[in-house]
């Protein structure tokens, strides 16, 4: 009997990027330029005050609030590089990405050697899918500055997911690593690229690291037991990461489902029906969810009519091909 089936773990494969970041006012000490005259002095001191409280309204969330701060210390001060980096972080914050890019250019063109402006506007031509302007302005901070880690592990990222390179991924990684090892976020990436390249045993001492420097690191406890499930039949120590993931938060529907499929893979079929429908509860959307709770049902416990309900379900929610088939068999 022809049967579709899900019983695939899978990993949290999203390779985040370091968020773009704000300069506070306590990094510098006055505006960009000098300034000679009282009107002058009083002009930027108007204008750096203007940049304080947008920096405490962006920090605060009042994204509005803050870009109306920065344009009026912009106008004062039509230089000010530090203004406009902040506003872009503050409209990319809304989505705004375009606009956001806008403001790091006009503050490389006012100070070209302004590495954060180059990765704040990396991160958002990424955002609107500009993966080469990106790796571009990634590789342009690390000219200026070959130990920025960060634009290491930014354009590593890209690399491996967008562009499919996970060997130059790797070396980024590397990089980043040598410059500073304490960032779980580069071990986690790497991970994710040795595991595109089969290598497991990498990939897994590459999440076990992020979970030594992060031990609240719920994605690399899930990716490294996925990966034990999988590929290494470890079905116990995959079970014993998830339950690690869950305890730290327990509102992920893939953990579930990845515990799902571990406990199927023991023979606990309750185990994993109660997984499933964890994720289900979480994530109704979940199509893999219903389908395997539905083959445990029909082959385990020989629920048929519990079986085509989940099927059914989860036809409802994916491709005609898959309709097709359920309205055959479970008729």
């Amino acid at each position: 009997m022809k049967k579709k089936t899900a019983a695939i773990g899978l990993l949290i494969s999203l390779l985040p990027l370091a968020q773009p970041l704000a300069i506070k006012a306590g990094d510098i000490s006055t505006p960009a330029g000098f300034i000679f005259s009282i009107a002058e002095s009083s002009k930027a001191e108007s204008a750096f005050s203007l940049y304080k409280k947008g920096n405490t309204k962006l920090d605060s969330g009042e994204i509005n609030g803050a870009i109306s701060d920065y344009t009026k210390a912009i106008e004062i001060n039509p230089n000010y590089s530090d203004a406009y980096v902040n506003r872009g972080v503050a409209k990319g914050n809304s989505g705004d990405n375009a606009g956001a890019i806008s403001d790091y250019s006009k503050a490389i063109k006012i100070d070209q050697s302004y590495t954060l402006a180059y990765v704040n506007r990396g991160v958002a031509k990424n955002n609107i899918g500009d993966h080469l302007g990106a790796i571009s302005d990634y590789s342009k901070a690390i000219e200026i500055d070959p130990m920025y880690a960060s634009a290491y592990n930014n354009r590593g990222s890209i690399k491996d997911e967008q562009l499919q390179d996970p060997y130059g991924a790797i070396s980024d990684y590397n990089k980043a690593i040598n410059i500073n090892a304490e960032i779980a976020l580069t071990y986690y990436n790497r991970g994710i690229a040795k595991k595109n390249i089969c290598d497991h045993l990498g990939a897994i001492s590459d999440y076990s690291k992020a979970i030594e420097i992060d031990p609240m690191y719920t994605s690399a406890y899930n990716n490294r037991g996925s990966i034990k499930d999988e590929q290494l039949q470890d079905h116990y120590g995959a079970i014993s990461d998830y339950n690690k993931a869950i305890n730290i938060n327990s509102e992920i529907a893939l953990t579930y489902y990845n515990r799902g499929i571990a406990k199927n893979n023991i023979g606990d079929h309750l185990g994993a029906i109660s997984d499933y429908s964890k994720a289900i509860e979480i994530d109704p959307m979940y199509i893999n969810a219903y389908i395997n709770r539905g083959n445990i049902k029909d082959v385990q416990l020989r629920d048929r009519k519990g079986a085509c309900s989940d099927w059914i379900k989860a036809s409802n929610l994916g491709d005609e091909n898959y309709a097709k088939w359920v309205k055959e068999d479970c008729q």
